[in-house]
């Protein structure tokens, strides 16, 4: 992991001039952040920004950075490098446990931050980092790109407009497949703890993150306040210790959220989220930008939107004062959410019987878990509510 060492001086935030690329450090360029390399690279096309560094614990080989790019200095020390640099932003990739101590590392010189989903893997931590960020006076965006999608103020005009009536709740299904490489990617991979630090890389906290985050936005439950329960049911068929096939139902005084997602799916598809209206409902393909209207009395419409990406929103927010679009204080219910998975007990292991191995995928699948995701997003209830025989009784997280 970088290091967090922290000079004894630091850069404060100055005047951002909007027709001057920002300098950008990328932290965690390899697997997930190559993702990030490309879009900076974009965004460094458009005149946007431009790289100035890579932190990563063994330097990228010239071949690993993408055209156009230059040569970015490259170090294993973050903080020594946004001093070197003069970034003004710091875009974090890391590992789960350094998010917090690398966001307050970038904050206390000044540098504003697009920090990965999820933000933190307990609750506390996320406290320290969002409150951190805040003392310090910098600019905080949060990860989570399906909240970037024009489809989330089009879905949430369409109930404002009775489209669907009165709202009823928000389901979620994701039924994904991953390989047992995935878990071998990294020593933190489908742990839920590593060397007495929390990682907490469940299916509903690292790779369907999305699908608790979209739903709880959708349902206008995004702050930590406007949790009043969570009920979890964990489970996993891969030799892990985190959760892989698992769902939660958070309580708000708009309704409930039921999420369910799978990593043992036998035949994966594209998450969606399910708003549950007294007259019809509305579901989004997020990773599409999708949307299908269906209502009482009219056929099914189809709509599908653009995207604002989440650097370049950070970006005309420094230079222009757009507003940004996922800052920290909009992810506390969805940290609640983590922090439930956190503190239940580990994940039930599902008999052999249960999954079997696909050989020629070299992964596990749990057979008739495509069916059940769905029926959770679309019932709003849980596997024990449902016709499940493995589910067992609901871990339930009150307030």
């Amino acid at each position: 992991m970088p290091s967090t060492a922290i000079s004894a001086s630091t850069v404060t935030s100055a005047s951002t001039d909007a027709t001057t690329p920002l300098p950008v450090v990328l932290a965690g360029a390899r697997g997930h952040g190559r993702w990030h390399l490309d879009n900076i690279r974009r965004l460094q096309n458009k005149g946007l920004v431009r790289l100035v560094g890579i932190c990563e614990l063994t330097p990228l080989a010239e071949d690993e950075i993408p055209g156009g790019l230059g040569t970015p200095a490259q170090s294993a020390d973050f903080g020594a490098l946004l001093d070197a640099t003069g970034a003004r932003i710091a875009v974090v990739c890391t590992p789960i446990p350094t998010h917090t101590d690398l966001a307050l590392t970038a904050a206390a010189r000044g540098v504003h931050l697009l920090l990965e989903k999820p933000p933190a893997p307990s609750y506390a931590e996320y406290r320290r980092m969002a409150d951190g960020v805040a003392e310090a006076g910098v600019a905080c965006q949060i990860g989570f790109q399906a909240l970037g999608s024009h489809a989330m103020p089009a879905i949430r005009e369409l109930v404002a407009k009775g489209m669907i009536g009165t709202v009823t709740g928000v389901g979620a299904a994701g039924a994904w497949a991953r390989d047992e490489a995935y878990y071998r990617r990294a020593p933190w991979a489908g742990r839920r703890r590593l060397n007495g630090a929390d990682v907490v890389d469940g299916v509903l906290t690292n790779p369907l993150a999305h699908a608790v985050s979209t739903a709880l936005a959708l349902l206008g439950a995004t702050r930590a306040e406007d949790v009043t329960g969570i009920e979890t049911e964990l489970w996993r068929a891969n030799a892990i210790e985190a959760d892989d096939t698992s769902c939660v139902r958070v309580t708000t005084p708009h309704g409930p959220a039921a999420v369910a997602a799978t990593l043992c799916a036998e035949r994966p598809g594209d998450p969606y989220v399910m708003v549950h209206g007294s007259s019809g409902r509305i579901t989004f393909w997020y990773k599409q930008d999708r949307v299908l209207l269906q209502r009482a009395g009219h056929g099914p419409e189809e709509f599908e939107y653009g995207r604002t990406d989440l650097l370049e929103n950070l970006v005309g927010h420094l230079t222009t004062g757009a507003g940004l679009l996922v800052p920290p204080a909009s992810t506390g219910a969805f940290m609640r959410v983590v922090e439930a998975i956190r503190t239940a007990p580990d994940p039930g292991a599902l008999p052999a019987g249960l999954w079997r191995r696909l050989a020629d995928e070299d992964r596990r699948i749990v057979p008739g878990v495509d069916g059940l995701v769905a029926a959770v997003a679309d019932s709003l209830s849980l596997y024990s509510e449902l016709d499940v025989d493995w589910a067992s009784p609901k871990e339930v997280t009150v307030g």
